[in-house]
């Protein structure tokens, strides 16, 4: 199937020539602070995935928001850490270099945890960044672990359980936009292609049905998309560390590959409003994660 062309799209789109309030805006925060879960319920779609399990995201989403006068370009970046592996710091790299494409960052805070070092960290790197900052705490329908401060500028609380915080932040946003021409046509609302999008899917059910470091031992790899009326053939591979890590995602009787297989099926069925054929293996790549070459080609 071909992939998404984003700049033939973009070429031979008219409504560019339309201006609104744009801007591009990045979303920082630690581990499982809930930015994915902001980008999906203000975009209504599904457009990063989610787990309780912390780094979950690794590549920087793309995901464009529109509104009668307003278009605003969000950065899901992935999640921020000090961690010396080669592995976690090219995620890092990935969330900091969002921070120079950007004219706002949202530093998102979880008040329902206590403050760890990953804030002084993520408070560090903010010292030499140049634009706006509005400090955001999530889960604020939860007890309250972090004191949220009252009354100061660039401060805000949001719930996803509770849209209207939502739109006090975007109304500062919009505050701080100026017009200009459509970066992107109002009907796009994320960058991802297919293979991406699916392979995320993918991803997101091992780290649901797994648990302890193998949801992070593993990358998707989409090998193949075809298309037929109104059915998607899909050819996917779960790659993984090891001998021992393989037979724990195939399951006794093929019991965990299965029910992965099964989760993602119907969910990409749901998502692209089509019937799935999806043929889904599992094999080794010995320590992929030392291999650089192929961490960029991943996080690329």
């Amino acid at each position: 199937m071909k992939e998404l062309n984003l700049e033939e799209i973009l070429a031979s789109t008219s409504d560019l020539t339309k201006e609104k309030k744009v801007w591009y805006v990045a979303i920082i925060g630690r581990p499982n602070a809930g930015k994915s879960t902001f980008i999906n319920t203000l975009i209504w779609e599904k457009i990063s995935i989610t787990s309780n399990i912390p780094q979950t995201t690794r590549k920087k989403v793309l995901a464009i928001y529109n509104d009668n006068d307003s278009q605003i370009v969000f950065f899901d970046t992935p999640w921020i850490h000090y961690n010396e592996k080669n592995f976690n710091k090219a995620i890092n790299n990935q969330a900091i270099s969002s921070l120079s494409e950007s004219d706002l960052i949202l530093y998102f805070i979880d008040s329902s945890r206590n403050y760890w070092d990953e804030e002084k960290y993520i408070s560090k790197i903010l010292e030499n960044v140049s634009v706006p900052i509005f400090k955001v705490y999530t889960k604020s329908d939860l007890p309250e672990k972090i004191a949220i401060p009252k009354n100061k500028n660039n401060i805000f609380k949001i719930s996803s359980n509770n849209f209207e915080w939502f739109n006090e932040l975007l109304k500062a946003i919009k505050e701080k936009l100026k017009k200009w021409p459509l970066l992107f046509p109002e009907n796009i609302f994320t960058k991802q292609d297919m293979f991406f999008r699916i392979s995320e899917i993918i991803r997101e059910k091992v780290f649901l049905n797994t648990k302890e470091e193998l949801p992070h031992s593993v990358f998707i790899s989409v090998e193949e998309i075809e298309e037929e009326n109104n059915l998607l053939k899909i050819v996917a591979y779960i790659n993984c560390e090891s001998d021992s890590q393989k037979y724990i995602l195939i399951g006794k009787w093929w019991s965990l590959i299965s029910k992965i297989w099964k989760e993602a099926r119907i969910e990409i069925e749901q998502i692209f409003w089509k019937k799935v054929f999806l043929a889904l293996r599992v094999k080794v790549n010995k320590n992929w994660r030392k291999n650089e070459k192929l961490v960029k080609q991943i996080l690329k």
